[in-house]
């Protein structure tokens, strides 16, 4: 589901100019405990050549060719052909008499708020939660990897496999080889779509012998201190990769797993031991080179002896396998405690951020609504539906309701705003219902308002889910109950999903909320009580006002459906502070304020959002 879910998210967030491709393990559809999000940007407007022919040559682009006389294998520089782009041309270093695109420039081009950390070819985020690789393609099969299709067996990959993998071609990412004289303007050789790929073509046994080895490293070799970070999981991936191509595809069976786990162990010790892993679609690149040397060594081979005596149970000193839930024999027949899992994975999975941080351009929404009346799959019916939802949340908040035109293009927007939040009801239960609640306010349609905001809080019950929480006994009846209609897990999601409300323009904030700058998140109670109490205030219903924000009060001080995110609790008391300003209560309102500031300073950002409160 991960995998389907990143493809269609990627097919529908690319565009004329760029590609995403969401990668690394994530992309594999293995979410496990610190992985982080690898999403690869490549720029359409940019080809890569072997050869420049009058047919593949396209004025309107900027065409390099690619060089690799003086780079070691895997990596090359790319020497500039022609560009309109005077600022393309500009990042590109004169070396030899020609023009080379630099990396380092490259990489600053793109450098901003969101990602201001260099890290490898990558640009991260301050957290390092999330990579973000700014790559060049060229849809040519590299000459030095021109005898894997021939070396590679027939049984693994297979002959489908292969062609597929090559016509995607190839992808150069902007960092050079470590120690090389022109280490600034080498580009690094990508076969990243192909890996994952040939990932997709694993059985579940391989799948899990490749967990197992990225378990090993990330929580039980890089715990010692002298290890830590000398290996990376793409020498695991590699070595997997040899494995699979070397063995029989039968020899992949659940009772084999562990002789093929410490198979794949052992591989690994040899290649530390000699200081040699052969790139899998370039062997001539060594990636041990220049890397794994002198104590690194040493106390890596040490670290991987002791681990290894202690045979497969070498695994259990990883507190994920150590603390894995087990489930009885009587369970397993029981399809829904399968369910179950799957939906706490999704729900705490970081596919809620990459769906989340999808655009809302027009050909988004073109091609959504596309797929779901050409698809035959109903899996894939459910899943475009819930981008579009995702879609028509951000589409309707970019629309301007402005008060200063004719009736006839006020009413044209209010139609527009309406058809898209109907739209957007099908990702979970309240909120699409909340911000359309929020258009008949803003539009002086308080009753409407109201009976819909009634509507929303019927469906905010305790046997609904929130966002990275673990399903409760109740809920899990409630899942129980939908998988006799046989629902699949996303549909699920529109039945017992409660998401927090997320403004991101000023189109459906109300006036008394708006601060500087956009993206402001409430709780779905919170925000639908408030939004109670604004409609009553508005209608000067006294008694419902003092209703309304008795039922806010009570919300926060129960944390229902809040959470531990302390930006939800900021934004809360917030509201609560408004609220008791409108009512005339100075001294609870200022109470209500102060917490949210304290709440907010570790976001210092914020604290500029709340000018109009002092």
């Amino acid at each position: 589901m991960l995998r389907l879910m990143n493809t269609v998210c990627d097919n529908l967030s690319s565009d004329d100019n760029k590609v995403i491709i969401t990668s690394g393990s994530f992309g594999e559809g293995l979410e496990m405990r610190g992985s982080d999000i690898d999403v690869m940007f490549v720029t359409k407007n940019i080809n890569v050549h072997d050869k420049i022919t009058p047919i593949t040559f396209d004025p309107t682009k900027t065409h390099f060719s690619l060089m690799t006389d003086n780079s070691k294998p895997g990596f090359a520089m790319l020497r500039l052909i022609s560009s309109p782009y005077p600022r393309m041309r500009n990042i590109c270093e004169q070396f030899r008499g020609d023009k080379y695109l630099s990396n380092v420039l490259f990489k600053q081009n793109f450098l901003n708020e969101i990602s201001p950390v260099v890290h490898g070819p990558c640009l991260s985020d301050i957290n390092g939660h999330m990579d973000f690789a700014n790559c060049l393609h060229s849809k040519y099969w590299v000459t030095s990897a021109s005898r894997w299709p021939m070396r590679s067996s027939d049984t693994w990959p297979n002959e489908i496999t292969k062609p597929t993998i090559i016509n995607h071609g190839v992808l150069f990412v902007p960092i050079g080889a470590k120690g090389s004289p022109n280490e600034e303007l080498e580009w690094r050789m990508s076969f990243s779509v192909g890996e994952k790929l040939l990932i997709y073509t694993f059985s579940h046994s391989q799948l899990l012998c490749y967990a197992l080895m990225k378990i090993l490293l990330k929580d039980i070799i890089n715990s010692d201190s002298r290890c830590k970070n000398v290996l990376c999981s793409y020498y695991i991936k590699t070595i997997i990769f040899w494995i699979s191509e070397e063995l029989q595809p039968s020899v992949w069976t659940p009772e084999n797993l562990i002789p093929c786990f410490m198979r794949c162990f052992s591989r690994l010790i040899y290649c530390v031991q000699y200081q040699v892993c052969h790139h899998y679609f370039i062997p001539e690149n060594n990636l041990f080179e220049n890397k794994i040397e002198g104590m690194d060594r040493d106390n890596l081979m040490e670290t991987l002896r002791v681990l290894f005596s202690y045979g497969w149970r070498c695994i259990l000193f990883s507190k994920q396998i150590s603390h894995f839930p087990v489930l009885s024999c009587k369970f397993l027949n029981d399809k829904s405690v399968l369910c179950y899992e799957d939906i706490n994975k999704l729900l705490k999975s970081n596919i809620c951020v990459n769906v989340t941080s999808m655009r809302s351009k027009h050909n988004e929404f073109v091609r959504v609504v596309h797929n779901i009346i050409t698809c035959n799959s109903k899996k894939l019916k459910y899943m475009h539906a819930y981008f579009l939802s995702v879609v028509c949340n951000k589409r309707c908040q970019s629309v301007y309701l402005s008060r200063t035109v004719s009736n006839k293009s006020q009413y044209r927007q209010y139609n527009m705003c309406l058809s898209y939040l109907l739209m957007n009801i099908n990702h979970d239960a309240v909120s699409g219902w909340l911000m359309t609640a929020s258009l008949f306010y803003k539009t002086n349609q308080y009753d409407k308002s109201l009976i819909i905001i009634l509507y929303a809080l019927s469906k905010c019950t305790l046997d609904k889910l929130f966002y990275r929480k673990e399903l409760s006994v109740t809920q899990k009846r409630q899942v129980k109950s939908l998988l006799v209609q046989k629902k699949t897990v996303l549909h699920l999601l529109k039945f017992v999903l409660v998401d927090s409300v997320f403004f991101a323009s000023p189109t459906f904030i109300p006036t008394e909320l708006i601060m500087e700058g956009s993206g402001f998140e409430i709780p779905p109670v919170v925000y639908a009580h408030f939004l109670s109490f604004l409609c009553h205030n508005h209608q000067k219903n006294v008694r419902e006002c003092r209703n309304s924000l008795r039922d806010l009060q009570l919300t926060i001080t129960e944390d229902y459906f809040i959470g531990e995110d302390e930006s939800l609790k900021s934004s809360s008391y917030y509201c609560l502070g408004t609220a008791l300003q409108l009512m005339g209560d100075k001294v609870s309102a200022k109470q209500a304020f102060t917490e949210t500031v304290k709440l907010l300073s570790r976001y210092p950002y914020a604290i500029k959002r709340l000018k109009r409160l002092f």
